[in-house]
């Protein structure tokens, strides 16, 4: 015998129509004769069948019964009413109907032999779950709502998909609890509600058949097809699986539902990004246009003047309903009409996708039918629209996320300023099927003038060995006082091995510190000392605590003593991220003048290259102007950059001092990105002179002297055309007049390796006093601001 109910359920179903036969009684013992007779008879008709009152537990005992139970619900399933509802009784959440309506019926006998009517989506956990919570509802008065819509998708004659919402009419149940029954607690009421997930937890207690459910629900059905089908569009289109991607296949069905015509057609034109023509969907291979099936042209030869207008000029749907009388009525459009019937367009509607006033495309309705698409169920489509616009854009920033990632492999990070050209090469490599097995092209702009600048740490190679000497000697004392200690307590041999050694070493770094004195005594340390002091952790209390107390005091990452070099490593640090941060604000100022590509290096400071010409930015008209501009920022920058280590310097917990340089170069050179590099480097032997005396300028000396160019509070300018001075001499004095730069000096720099004749003008810089500065920094403060900012 199989069972109501084979799914697990915590309930043991018995289908009762006790209820109804109760109402029957009482309309039997009635005043109203007709009626009284009819519920005597339908009494007498089912009294040899006690079981319709108890409960039928077998699908076989429903078949028996199959026209008595007819009757008892005739005045619950209407026969004039049989055409026009979708009704059966049902048990709550499974796919078991009987006394269908002739109208279900026929749904169900359209949907074809092979189809099985199942519930959208719903598997033995929710089943089970939502089975739970009529229980809690019903029996321990909780308020759980537990209403999720649920559905029937059934196709009809034509294929198409209809989606019909299920309602539940609950009135002639009743619910009882067995001996097999948990008795719940409040806690564990709670714990079920904060535990959708976990069904074990569900069917411990609810155990399976622990509990009767006795009765039957009216299951009501009604067509959300529209609704349900704009649901699972916006579904599809704002998911972020790659399994629900804007598939052609999944469109035109959900299409096909909102529209209930069988043959819908979908396409999709994407604009390109000036707006003069249309293009194919680059995210999708398999989506097709009508409006460029066999063409790729011109807005104007794809659309036409009519439709133009009013997809561009006015961003509305372009809707004509019968393709063929609009040939006659508008014969200017013959273009577009004869391209659209021969694709056996009839009717079709074009909708504009907009978004902040920007065409991203075209979605494309059609249908070989005529009239089947017009102005009035052109309105639908405002239902769905701002998806298929989110969708759209999302799928378009996706491709220049591609774009850019190309760009990030193949070249560099890349700066705004040349963006435009890499872009164009990396869009060929997507968009190309020819182009994509090709190699990527160097990018190479020509006549460009560079600026070179740096801020850089003077000493810092000193101060680092001094930080290095600082730690190595607080490292071996540490070491020699705990070995001694030890020494004294165990009486070993090989400590004073170890004493003597590290003597021997100590003696050694106090003598000069060389290039390999920190590695040999770093591993020293950590490959003969360490060891044996991890095997006295288990000696006498005394010296195991020495020992524990010597390693706490070690950086836990490198497990040496990293105080002074640790101080160091921090200052050089944050004197980069702040000169850093904020020269890179500055440049967001200057790019407004002229755009040019900007790049800067963290080494012991910050250097910065730029590059202005014209090629930078072709759609513009440059000027030397924006050069003289550029160099002038650059001069007001460094001396803010001073200014802001100035005021800093005080609370950084090692002292260093900074010095500024500019290189003046004002001859034009090509500057080409190096592939294996991924970098932009000069181009060509000539302009490689320009790169020499970048990396040399900074070490060199005064002509004649031993004296460094570059010295702390100072900017140096270094130049070799007197032009390039006079012009410098202006800047300055403007500076000088507000207070930023004080006094000037001259001199030749002494000849580098192939480059002869440099001179340099070494200006004074003017700290401003600390109550005007922006910051009154601590440490603490420095830290924070720059991990937010970095």
């Amino acid at each position: 015998m199989k069972h109501i109910l084979d799914n697990l359920s915590p309930f043991k179903v018995k289908i009762s129509f006790a209820k109804v036969i109760e109402v029957l009684e009482e309309i039997a013992g009635s005043d109203v004769d007709y009626r009284a007779a009819y519920a005597k008879g339908l009494l007498k008709e089912i009294e040899p069948y006690p079981e319709l009152r108890d409960g039928i537990e077998s699908y076989q005992q429903i078949e028996k019964h199959y026209e008595r139970i007819k009757y008892l619900l005739a005045d619950l399933f209407p026969t004039a009413l049989t055409n026009n509802e979708i009704k059966a009784v049902a048990v709550p959440f499974d796919n078991y109907i009987f006394n269908t309506t002739e109208r279900l019926n026929k749904i169900i006998k359209e949907a074809g032999e092979d189809f099985d009517i199942m519930i959208r989506d719903f598997d033995e956990h929710p089943f089970y779950v939502m089975n739970c919570c009529i229980i809690l509802n019903a029996y321990y008065g909780c308020k759980i709502d537990f209403g999720t819509p649920i559905f029937y998708d059934i196709p009809n004659a034509d294929g198409v998909i209809k989606h019909y919402r299920i309602l539940y009419n609950a009135d002639f149940l009743e619910i009882f609890p067995t001996e097999k029954s948990v008795a719940l607690t409040q806690e564990d009421i709670n714990l079920l509600i904060d535990n959708y997930d976990d069904l074990a937890l569900w069917k411990e207690k609810f155990p399976p058949q622990s509990w009767i459910l006795k009765g039957f629900v009216i299951m009501t059905l009604y067509d959300n097809s529209v609704e349900s089908a704009i649901s699972n569009l916006k579904s599809n289109l704002l998911s972020n699986n790659q399994d629900s991607e804007f598939k052609k296949e999944t469109i035109e069905n959900i299409f096909r539902s909102i529209y209930r015509i069988p043959d819908l057609r979908t396409g999709f034109a994407a604009f390109s990004s000036d707006f003069s023509r249309l293009k194919k969907a680059d995210f999708d291979e398999e989506m097709h246009s009508f409006l460029l099936e066999g063409l790729e042209d011109d807005c104007r030869h794809a659309l036409g003047e009519c439709s133009l207008e009013t997809l561009i000029g006015q961003k509305k749907y372009f809707i004509i309903s019968d393709v063929k009388e609009f040939l006659i009525t508008n014969p200017e459009e013959k273009g577009l009409a004869e391209h659209l019937l021969a694709q056996n367009v009839q009717s079709c509607i074009f909708a504009p996708l907009v978004k902040d006033e920007k065409l991203l495309g075209i979605v494309e309705l059609v249908s070989s039918e005529p009239k089947l698409l017009n102005s009035i169920n052109a309105n639908k489509l405002d239902l769905v629209m701002p998806f298929l616009v989110d969708t759209i854009d999302r799928y378009f920033s996706d491709m220049q996320n591609q774009i850019d990632a190309i760009i990030q492999k193949e070249y560099t990070a890349i700066h705004p300023s040349v963006y435009w050209k890499f872009r164009e090469e990396a869009s060929l490599h997507t968009t190309d099927k020819n182009a994509r097995d090709l190699p990527f092209k160097e990018i190479v702009f020509k006549e460009v003038y560079p600026l070179y600048g740096q801020i850089d740490i003077k000493g810092s190679s000193v101060a680092r060995n001094e930080a290095i000497e600082k730690d190595l000697t607080v490292q071996i004392e540490r070491l020699l006082r705990l070995l001694r200690f030890v020494s004294d307590n165990l009486k070993l041999p090989v400590i004073y091995q170890n004493v003597f050694e590290l003597e021997d070493l100590e003696k050694q770094l106090k003598e000069s510190l060389k290039a390999d004195t920190e590695s040999l005594i770093q591993s020293y340390v950590l490959n003969e000392v360490h060891p044996m002091l991890r095997h006295f952790k288990d000696s006498n209390e005394v010296v195991r605590a020495k020992v524990e107390t010597y390693f706490k005091s070690l950086d836990p990452k490198i497990m040496m003593v990293y105080d002074a070099r640790k101080d160091f490593d921090q200052t050089l640090s944050l004197i980069n991220k702040k000169m850093a941060f904020l020269l890179d604000k500055k440049q967001e100022e200057a790019q407004s003048f002229f755009p040019h590509y900007y790049e800067r290096f963290k080494t012991d400071g910050v250097e910065h290259n730029l590059y202005i010409g014209a090629s930078i930015a072709p759609q513009l008209s440059f000027s030397h102007v924006y050069l003289s501009n550029l160099r002038l920022w650059q001069l007001q920058a460094l001396c803010e950059m001073e200014n802001e280590y100035y005021h800093m310097r005080p609370s950084l917990p090692y002292d260093l001092d900074v010095t500024s340089l500019i290189l003046v170069f004002s001859t034009p050179i090509s500057i080409r990105f190096r592939m294996d590099e991924k970098r932009f480097d000069v181009d060509g032997t000539y302009n490689a002179r320009y790169e020499v005396v970048k990396k040399r300028i900074d070490k060199s000396n005064i002509k004649g002297t031993e004296e460094r160019i570059t010295q702390k509070g100072k900017i140096t300018i270094v130049y070799s055309q007197h032009q390039e001075e006079v012009e410098y001499r202006r800047y300055i004095s403007l500076l000088q007049h507000k207070n930023k730069l004080g006094a000037i000096e001259t001199f030749e720099v002494e000849d580098l390796q192939g480059v002869t004749g440099l001179k340099a003008l070494r200006v004074e810089i003017l700290y401003s006093k600390s109550d005007e500065s922006e910051n009154g920094y601590t440490y603490q403060d420095l830290v924070k601001e720059l991990s937010i900012k970095n």
